[in-house]
């Protein structure tokens, strides 16, 4: 068994072609530039600002266009092609990371140009990765899909959560600017990668102007009738909501709490990257292994541990431990869940349905965000860890209950039933 799942394995990374391997360069480029952001940009409104509520603002406002432009985002993905919209959409960035970096050397670089970047870049955000979760399935085999989507996480966690930030910590106490520089050239690279990919999906007919509302709102219908992956975002939900009011404050936590300076927070951040590319790495055979249902309700167990260890432990090694083990779970949900979305949702609706679910899913992330900072700012950033805590064994009882009904073998058997019994389809996407 062993031995057949290890030559499978194999296998499968033979297949996942060229294509992916552009794909995967240009994730993992770009996510170690997005890494150095990640931890600079929470450093800079830091110096400009010791209010939590301020410097969560700007978590605020990168995550607030998941929520304004998800359906819109879904539709343009359906609709235009795919590799095109990456490159232009990286470029874009290229250039807005500049002006920051152009901003901050010329000293007109505050909190309000910070605000603006970082919620164009969130715009961004939600096109290009709605778009490489679409592309995916067209440029890698059904069999390679969790291989292939584990391969893209760890290497985005990696950048986003280890070499970046330790990277992005030391390059701000050299230059502030410097961080915003090096993503934008990263973005830049992870243009041209992309751009040399072959294959992409077929591109739709455009909806005309009586049929545009109707067409975003095709996906959402969708999602909303299939109670698994709607049940799934809500509960992605409140994992992102409990998460990000962590993360928010976690700069905050680990200067006045833990008395660490930019380095120190960047090897937290590194400490969390970690627990995900391992989780990357195994969650596949983690899932095999405890099958769906048991992976979710784990990753619910290891969110829990993670925030009460960070509300009853004030200390360096303990804060290290849980992020680590904060991304093993984060990750391990998310294998299972976009692959679960790449498999049931029809081809034609991917972008519309994901953008929908990500809607929802991302809507916390704001929220939570906000949130983090008011609680941080009244009460203490521990009590933020706390209440996370609370949330969490909540969703993990919940998430019990639906692996004792086997709510995803169940969905899977009825949408199979359902493709059986469907006609087949007239057109060719």
């Amino acid at each position: 068994m062993s031995a057949s799942t290890t030559e499978k394995a194999s296998s499968q990374r033979l297949r996942l072609g060229g294509d992916f391997s552009r794909l995967w360069w240009s994730a993992a480029v770009s996510s170690l530039g997005d890494g150095a952001t990640i931890a600079a940009g929470p450093l800079l409104a830091s110096r400009l600002t010791d209010d939590p509520r301020l410097i969560g603002a700007a978590s605020v406002a990168f995550t607030a266009p998941f929520i304004l432009f998800g359906i819109p985002a879904g539709l343009l993905v359906d609709r235009l092609d795919i590799r095109k919209m990456m490159v232009r959409v990286d470029i874009a960035r290229a250039v807005l990371l500049a002006v920051l970096a152009v901003g901050i050397l010329g000293g007109w670089g505050g909190l309000p140009l910070l605000y603006v970047c970082m919620f164009l870049l969130g715009v961004g955000e939600v096109l290009c990765r709605n778009a490489a979760q679409v592309l995916v399935p067209f440029i890698t085999p059904k069999a390679g899909l969790s291989t292939a989507n584990a391969r893209i996480m760890a290497a985005q966690e990696a950048g986003t959560g280890f070499v970046g930030p330790l990277l992005g910590a030391l390059m701000f106490g050299v230059a502030m600017a410097l961080p915003f520089g090096v993503d934008a050239a990263t973005f830049l690279c992870s243009a041209v990668l992309v751009s040399r990919i072959r294959r992409t999906r077929p591109i739709e007919r455009g909806p005309d102007r009586a049929g545009v509302m109707s067409e975003m709102m095709a996906g959402a219908k969708w999602l909303f009738s299939h109670h698994l992956l709607r049940s799934l975002a809500l509960v992605s939900c409140l994992i992102n909501l409990a998460g990000n009011a962590m993360l928010a404050v976690l700069v905050v936590y680990s200067g006045k709490v833990l008395h660490l300076g930019p380095f120190g927070y960047g090897v937290l951040l590194a400490c969390q990257a970690v627990g995900a590319v391992l989780a990357s790495r195994f969650a596949p055979a983690l899932t095999e292994r405890l099958g769906r249902e048991g992976a979710l309700v784990a990753t619910a167990v290891l969110i829990t541990t993670s925030e009460t260890v960070l509300a009853a432990v004030p200390s360096v090694y303990a804060a290290g431990a849980a992020l680590a083990i904060f991304a093993c779970g984060t990750v391990t949900w998310n294998v299972v869940v976009v692959v679960l979305r790449q498999t049931l949702v029809p081809q034609h609706l991917l972008g519309r349905a994901n953008s929908v679910y990500r809607l929802v899913a991302w809507g916390g992330l704001p929220i939570g965000a906000a949130a983090g900072g008011i609680v941080a700012a009244e009460v203490g950033t521990r009590a933020v860890f706390g209440a996370g805590a609370v949330a969490m064994a909540v969703v993990a009882v919940a998430l019990f209950v639906g692996a004792r009904r086997q709510w995803i073998t169940r969905a899977e058997q009825s949408t199979e039933q359902s493709a059986e019994q469907a006609p087949l389809p007239t057109d060719t996407n």
